[in-house]
């Protein structure tokens, strides 16, 4: 329960390229909204992480078993709400998650390509090379128009994004995606 609005708490997905803030931001969000959160990372095959551990892009066959188990755990927090990252770059992965729990809504971190390629070349042992940040960009299809989500400046500091979350959270449910 979202004891600040007196709603069902929500079921989301923090979206956008890697080293848009994803894990830090959802971590915050899912303690704001007192709601459980896991990381998009954790549900990776090892054969994924060697991959991009190799600076080789996924491909779609990569994704797929990835974006099924990120469904069903979307499913299984359905009832209560739950807050999970996950890159979901094409509309088409974002269909997936959909698929498993037709009521999810989106929050796209978004912003410039340069403070996200410093962002991941600062990030110490995590398996994304800041050589594949370009390759993220350009597999990324924005939320349409007919897709619940928010999108938000990921160059904010967190606890102003989750503010910016919280402040639109009764319209990023239920309408299409706008920027704040």
């Amino acid at each position: 329960m979202d004891t600040a609005r007196g709603s069902a708490a929500p079921l989301l997905v923090v979206m956008g390229v890697a080293g848009s803030g994803k894990t830090t931001f959802g971590a915050a969000l899912a303690r704001r909204l007192e709601v459980p959160f896991a990381d998009a990372d954790d549900f990776h095959p090892p054969g994924n992480i060697a991959k991009m551990s190799a600076s080789i892009p996924l491909d779609d066959a990569d994704r797929m078993p990835w974006l099924r188990a990120i469904g069903v755990w979307l499913a299984g927090h359905a009832a209560g709400g739950g807050v999970v990252t996950c890159s979901a770059l094409r509309r088409a992965y974002r269909d997936v998650l959909r698929a498993k729990a037709p009521q999810v809504a989106f929050v796209h971190l978004h912003g410039d390509r340069e403070v996200v390629r410093r962002r991941v070349a600062e990030r110490p042992g995590h398996f994304m090379p800041a050589s594949l940040v370009d390759s993220q960009f350009d597999t990324l299809e924005p939320l349409g128009p007919d897709e619940r989500g928010i999108v938000l400046d990921l160059d904010a500091p967190v606890e102003a994004l989750v503010d910016a979350y919280l402040d639109a959270a009764p319209d990023a449910a239920a309408a299409p995606p706008r920027e704040v």
